[in-house]
């Protein structure tokens, strides 16, 4: 039997990697109400409390927690952080440490995870079986946190481990991990997005090595099978609908795509499909997957971003493995220039003898200072406007904040740079 090859481990994007949770506001029921409802929850809980023997000074950190003194909670591998107001007006920077698993121990987890559908219908149900727990606890993998796995640190003068500032906010952690048990999970290191690809990739695997395989047919080929038959001619092809159709309703579903991306990259297809039929070529065939990511946010309005598009940006710059931001400039640039003012912006370039060499003196002509070249660039004195110089032989204007060096792409181009320095100032 040949080995089994090693799982394709997704690449995680930034945002799957941190979680920021609001503040939880002030409880309102009682002080001998529990923390946490689930197990393990109360496990978090558990560990806090049996890592210290001073009642008092968990009791104030529980009060603390009850009354809403934590500020918004960040979550990422082998960390929990947030700001815990005190009895000074300044808050205190608390923050409570944890091992993250390794790669073999993950190997391992989920490996226990794909045998059992039932273990990841319960994570999917935001539920963290006794049984998953208790099979990776057997295997030497301890997913909740035992009472000196927790490192506390706070900028408060109190050297108690924990003190009361860190102590609320491991209180209002078991809040978090009550209602999602992925926070645990990214706490030890890997985020949702990526642990529910690894499992689709399980699962699908898993499936197939429970199929049966299917009883061995003898080939014909077509030549023969068709050897003396009479073929009709095909019949006519469809008519072909005046607009694209509509993609079906997509559903929310715990840990499945953003259902408002989904319908935006369904839509698209369907109008690349639509082209394709009506005239035989798709018109963004050559693109780059980044090219086609970048036309696609192009393509939502320019007043605001709205929840839909915000969904369709998360989704395409999580698919590429960029930021938002990275995409924002992006769709800046293609706005610009389409493809060429893409080029523009990522791909610095030496152009030839030519109108590049004659930018500067037409500039200092038009009465303004001397600007610096490098590559294709012409950046003002100032450091806050540039120019670049387009293989489609367009200027393109940039700007920036004083003091940053952070470019990025405004107005329309022009075929010389005065003209298009006057776009980018408004004074054309």
């Amino acid at each position: 039997m040949s080995p089994r090859p090693p799982a394709v481990r997704p690449r995680p994007g930034p945002d799957d990697l941190r979680r920021t949770f609001e503040a939880v506001p002030a409880r309102t029921t009682g002080d001998d109400e529990p923390f946490a409802d689930s197990w393990w929850g109360r496990a978090w809980v558990t560990a806090l409390e049996s890592r210290s023997t001073d009642g008092p000074r968990l009791a104030r950190g529980r009060a603390y927690a009850d009354s809403g003194n934590v500020a918004a909670i960040t979550v990422t591998p082998g960390r929990v952080v947030a700001y815990v107001h005190g009895s000074r007006p300044r808050p205190y920077r608390a923050e409570l440490r944890l091992r993250t698993l390794g790669d073999p121990d993950w190997e391992t987890f989920l490996g226990a995870v794909a045998e059992r559908p039932g273990h990841l219908a319960a994570l999917l149900a935001k539920e963290m079986p006794h049984s998953l727990a208790d099979t990776a606890a057997a295997q030497g993998i301890a997913l909740l946190p035992a009472a000196d796995d927790l490192d506390p640190t706070c900028t408060c003068p109190d050297r108690g481990r924990p003190c009361k500032h860190v102590a609320a906010l491991c209180y209002q952690t078991a809040r978090l991990l009550d209602a999602d048990p992925f926070v645990l999970l990214l706490l030890r290191g890997r985020g949702e997005r990526e642990l529910l690809a690894d499992l689709g990739h399980r699962n699908a695997a898993h499936s197939a090595r429970e199929r049966p395989a299917a009883p061995a047919t003898p080939s014909v080929s077509a030549d023969e099978a068709y050897a003396d038959r009479f073929l009709p001619p095909l019949p006519a092809p469809f008519p072909v609908d005046p607009h694209p159709g509509r993609p079906p309703a997509y559903p929310e579903l715990p840990g499945a795509r953003d259902p408002l991306g989904l319908d935006q990259l369904a839509t698209d297809a369907a109008e690349r499909a639509h082209a394709l039929l009506t005239t035989g070529t798709d018109p963004v065939a050559g693109l780059t997957a980044w090219q086609d990511a970048v036309r696609q946010a192009a393509a939502r309005p320019t007043a605001g971003l709205t929840a839909t598009t915000r969904a369709l940006y998360r989704e395409l710059a999580f698919a590429t493995g960029r930021t938002t931001t990275d995409l924002a400039r992006a769709v800046a640039a293609w706005r610009q220039g389409g493809p060429a003012g893409l080029a523009v912006l990522e791909t610095p370039w030496d152009p030839p003898a030519g109108p590049f060499d004659r930018a500067r003196p037409a500039l200092a002509a038009a009465g303004w200072p001397r600007f610096q070249p490098w590559h294709n660039h012409l950046t003002h004195p100032g450091g806050t406007l540039q120019l670049r110089f387009g293989h489609d032989g367009r200027w393109y204007g940039y700007e920036s904040e004083p003091g940053a060096d952070a470019w990025w792409p405004r107005a329309a181009p022009a075929a010389d740079p005065v003209g298009a320095l006057l776009e980018l100032t408004g004074a054309g």
